[in-house]
């Protein structure tokens, strides 16, 4: 979940990207790189901050996988503006990890090289290792700029207690049919001295904004990553959206209810019975397992416009910048850390884990790579004993493969910034949807166009 603060660190390394390009210009090809598969040197890497057991098993798979490569992490948060000032001084790390979100953007700006001829180098087939839409997230002008980690499908999350007492089933939580959805949302929702008190259905609407948009057939950028935010169907998501935070106070009182969330602590909304029902991407699933006994879970699928079964993709990736030093070893380690092998590791590892905490729920790893994920279930992931953690495992699973991508574009991070504000205006009434969309439409185009002619 981004903060203000990041986006306006995002918007403000954008704006030093395309400074940095009309200086630099011709990085990011692969004519002085090769790859090979026994690479060997001094490695420096950029990620991997605050690493569980998950991040640290993979480091020491890695290790001692390459153990003619001497590595050595800076082990802090990926930071926009410290990765373009570092291009620009000449000063890069061999790998970085970053979110995929920004890939399209650094592609276009030369900023980090094409991997096609480093999967090539070791045998990989990125189509085969990973989800398409994981794929279509860090491919941008038929070539791949990225070794993707990571993929956290969002679904509809359930608190039964509240559900129950209002008289709502888990099939009227269905976001295909809005009216049905609006009826459940009015049995459960409640208010205090005019506030919310208990919310029927946190839609996740501006966080989550690209899932609506897609969901209802919109999109956020056409295939050739031009933006798109204008598209009709985009509109249509946002008055949706609109209705569904009208039918529980209203956006300003919403939020300040949902700002208030114990989220992470022993008083978050589930065991405090604060919503009834809520998207969330898989991972909150292991942020519930301390409270198994206070809880009362199920999942079901977000559902797009015909009903079906949909999520997006979304996740961390390692690019190599251009400059970097030792472009051969920074291949070949991405590769090992997303390997199967490294998975299973991790897998071990959070098994072992979990195994030292009494009660506590092996929720499974959603690694970015089918075989991989698929693995790590059959040997890690067991019944719990409780029929609703174990039914919302397997949902996610479930649901998976159903994930699009939002596309890679030069523009990308600005038409997610332009996209949130464009959503927060249209629900904070200052302009319909259509108006918000041109206005962000307009801002993304010009980004996009300004990367592309340099």
């Amino acid at each position: 979940m981004k903060t203000r603060q990041n986006v306006l660190l995002a918007f403000t390394a954008t704006a030093s990207v395309l400074a940095l390009t009309a200086c630099g210009g011709g990085a990011g090809t692969t004519e002085d790189t090769s790859f090979s598969d026994s690479p060997s040197g001094a490695l420096s890497a950029w990620g991997f901050d605050n690493a569980d057991e998950v991040g640290t098993s993979r480091l020491d798979h890695a290790e001692a996988e390459l153990s003619d490569i001497d590595i050595k992490i800076d082990q802090t948060a990926f930071d926009a503006q410290k990765f373009t000032t570092r291009v620009a001084s000449g000063n890069v790390p061999d790998v970085v990890q970053m979110d995929r979100q920004f890939v399209g953007t650094y592609a276009a700006q030369g900023l980090i090289i094409p991997l096609d001829e480093c999967f090539a180098a070791h045998g990989v087939d990125p189509d085969e290792q990973y989800y398409p839409s994981v794929m279509d997230d860090v491919t941008w002008d038929d070539k791949v700029w990225a070794v993707p980690q990571f993929y956290q499908p969002p679904a509809i999350m359930l608190n039964k207690r509240v559900m129950d007492a209002a008289g709502v089933t888990a099939d009227q939580i269905d976001t295909s049919k809005p009216d049905v959805l609006l009826d459940a949302i009015a049995k459960m929702y409640k208010e205090s001295g005019g506030n919310p008190s208990v919310l029927g259905f946190e839609s996740q609407g501006v966080d989550q904004a690209g899932l609506w948009m897609l969901g209802q057939g919109g999109r956020l950028m056409d295939d050739e990553g031009v933006p798109a935010l204008d598209d009709p169907n985009n509109a249509k998501a946002i008055d949706l959206i609109k209705q569904l935070f009208n039918a529980q106070g209203g956006y300003a009182k919403y939020k300040s209810l949902t700002d208030s969330f114990d989220v992470f602590g022993d008083n978050n909304p589930y065991v405090a019975d604060q919503l009834g029902a809520q998207i969330r991407q898989q991972w909150y699933v292991n942020v519930l397992t301390p409270y198994v006994d206070q809880v009362d879970i199920e999942t079901v699928p977000f559902k797009n416009a015909e009903g079906e079964p949909f999520t997006v993709a979304s996740g961390t990736s390692f690019v190599i910048p251009a400059g970097a030093k030792n472009a051969d070893a920074a291949c070949a380690w991405a590769l090992n850390l997303t390997s199967e092998d490294a998975w299973m590791a991790a897998g071990e590892a959070r098994a072992k884990t979990i195994a030292d905490e009494p009660g506590a729920i092996n929720t499974g790893l959603f690694t970015g790579s089918p075989a991989a994920d698929e693995a790590i279930r059959d040997e890690f992931v067991k019944e719990s004993g409780n029929d609703g953690f174990d039914q919302s495992i397997a949902t996610f699973y479930e649901i998976v493969g159903e994930g699009e991508s939002y596309g890679a574009s030069p523009a990308g991070q600005e038409i997610q910034t332009e996209l949130k504000n464009a959503v927060t205006s249209a629900l904070l009434g200052d302009k319909t949807s259509e108006e918000a969309l041109a206005d962000a439409q307009e801002a993304a185009m010009r980004a996009y166009d300004k990367a592309v002619q340099e």
